[in-house]
């Protein structure tokens, strides 16, 4: 069972999306509680707002509650030209349980220091996971709350204030593979209207923006993902080298002892170091990368309703074309040609607003996160290298060096993202 606090807040942040949220409406998940693969979270509201009964309440809620609220935004028309948050992935413990239960059957075989420390990395990355987890949820209601139009929703009101168990079962089978045959109808559908010319220059750019962005974002988050699990296993090899120049230490009754145990102190702080560093990176770059995939993936969402809506108008026309040819049904035609037109251009009006706020929102997203990473790995160097491992090699990193370097991801980093 795990839980956090108002004093481990702090320590949550790890996706910085820019929500510039309105004070009238302050949500935030001061606590959560894991138990087995349920997790139970305390949603905390703030609001001004006259639709709400009180000024402040908190409500429990569960993943299955997010993604109700989510699907049902989704399937609102009215939100069609609406990018919609992307729903909180569901938690998984899997990987940390995994390696916890691995490393109970190789206990035998490691030194009592060695075993305590490997599982107290073990324990700190199960709850890194835990606290991402409850992280992106909140998110994703900070989103909705920042939004002028979905912080309106009754459902998004129901959520927040209903302090009764929403009852929200998960999907069955049958509901599971109707939502499976549904994207695959969706991505055959997405196939033929992709032959539909597009008349606005704006959404043709955007799509082609999306689709190669989405691209390299999910390259980037690979290879994030990948440099990350180097910095563990370094930081876990580091445990194994420290654990035995300790037991060689002990042994060791000649003039080599001290070195030894200095060594071993060594390898130590390097590993912690190095857990820092995977920390920093997963936090501020890795798990922002992974939202963004999903982000991207709801503009093209977006991009696709439109496409759709685009379709249908001019399949609306030719029904016209034929009902005036055949001098019947003109008015039904015409009448259903005009919701059609008057849909798509409702779609095309908020979708360039909803597009055009995307593209400022994750460039001030990516720079201030990348801003803060490269501050941390800056002040990590400084102090391990200062005060940890500068008695045993005297060198200190130039600290013009170290800007030089900050600057340079700050301007690579932006420039590519503009």
């Amino acid at each position: 069972m795990t839980s956090i606090d108002e004093s481990n807040k702090e320590k949550l942040r790890s996706v910085s999306v820019d929500l510039n949220n309105d004070a009238s409406l302050l949500i935030d998940i001061p606590d959560a509680l894991c138990e087995r693969d349920k997790v139970k979270f305390t949603v905390h509201t703030k609001t001004t707002l006259s639709s709400f009964q009180k000024p402040e309440f908190s409500v429990p809620r569960q993943h299955e509650d997010f993604i109700w609220l989510h699907d049902t935004l989704v399937e609102t028309e009215d939100y069609a030209g609406l990018i919609i948050p992307p729903a909180p992935p569901k938690p998984d413990f899997e990987g940390p349980r995994e390696k916890m239960h691995k490393l109970g059957e190789g206990e035998a075989t490691m030194t009592k220091e060695e075993y305590t420390k490997m599982k107290q990395e073990l324990e700190a990355e199960y709850l890194a996971v835990f606290k991402k987890t409850v992280q992106v949820h909140e998110v994703f209601l900070q989103r909705l709350s920042s939004h002028p139009i979905l912080s309106k929703d009754r459902n998004f009101q129901i959520f927040l204030e209903y302090d009764q168990d929403l009852s929200v079962r998960r999907k069955n089978a049958k509901e599971m593979f109707g939502g499976f045959f549904k994207n695959m109808v969706k991505s055959a559908d997405e196939v033929l209207i992709s032959g539909i010319k597009e008349v606005d220059d704006f959404f043709e750019q955007e799509k082609t923006f999306l689709l190669d962005y989405y691209s390299k974002i999910k390259d980037s988050t690979a290879k994030a993902e990948k440099m990350t699990r180097s910095h563990k296993n370094i930081a876990d090899d580091y445990i194994h080298i420290s654990a035995t120049l300790n037991s060689l230490s002990a042994e060791d009754s000649t003039g080599n002892k001290k070195n030894l145990e200095k060594l071993s102190d060594l390898f130590e702080k390097l590993r912690k170091v190095e857990g820092r560093v995977a920390s920093d990176q997963e936090l501020k770059l890795t798990e922002l990368l992974r939202y963004y995939m999903r982000d991207i993936q709801a503009a093209k969402d977006l991009l696709y309703r439109r496409a759709r809506a685009l379709a249908d108008y001019e399949n609306s026309n030719k029904a016209l074309d034929k009902a005036r040819l055949k001098s019947k049904d003109i008015p039904q035609a015409e009448e259903h040609q005009q919701h059609c037109l008057q849909k798509f251009d409702k779609l095309s009006e908020s979708g360039k607003k909803e597009l055009t706020s995307f593209k400022g929102r994750r460039v001030v997203a990516f720079r201030k996160n990348l801003i803060e990473m490269a501050e941390l790995e800056i002040k990590h160097a400084k102090q391990d290298y200062t005060h940890n491992i500068s008695g045993l090699f005297p060198l200190k990193p130039s600290c013009s060096f170290c800007l030089t370097i900050f600057d340079l991801l700050e301007f690579f980093f932006f420039f590519f993202l503009l």
